[in-house]
């Protein structure tokens, strides 16, 4: 599971520092406008960005001091903020704009799962 968190620690600390600082505008302004067409504003992508800086970090915490319950938080502040953007994808969207946010829902599930598994059982890394 080493892996999954790994990529989804990077994934997130990406995506999130665009949605905080907008540092990379094409991005930036095809996130935003996603947002804006959902009826959010800046500064509901700039929390989202902070909240999804904040599960990658857990999860970079959790390799560093080995614990087991930064993992599952993490992985439970993806889920979390996947499921968000599901939602919205769905309903204002096609499946397609919602194919990542499934894909990290699915992986920080995987972790979740993983974190509850007797040692042995679902290792994937």
């Amino acid at each position: 599971m080493i892996i999954i968190t790994v990529l989804l620690a990077l994934f997130f600390t990406f995506a999130s520092s665009i949605k905080i600082t907008g540092w990379q505008k094409f991005i930036f302004e095809t996130q935003l406008t996603f947002f804006n067409k959902y009826g959010l504003k800046r500064v509901h992508m700039f929390l989202v960005g902070i909240l999804e800086l904040s599960a990658a970090i857990l999860l970079l915490a959790s390799l560093i001091f080995e614990h087991k319950p930064l993992n599952d938080l993490g992985a439970v502040t993806i889920a979390l903020t996947s499921i968000g953007a599901i939602f919205f994808h769905l309903r204002f969207d096609t499946i397609k704009d919602a194919v990542p946010a499934i894909v990290t829902l699915l992986l920080s599930l995987a972790l979740i799962v993983s974190n509850q598994a007797p040692l042995g059982v679902f290792s994937l890394s």
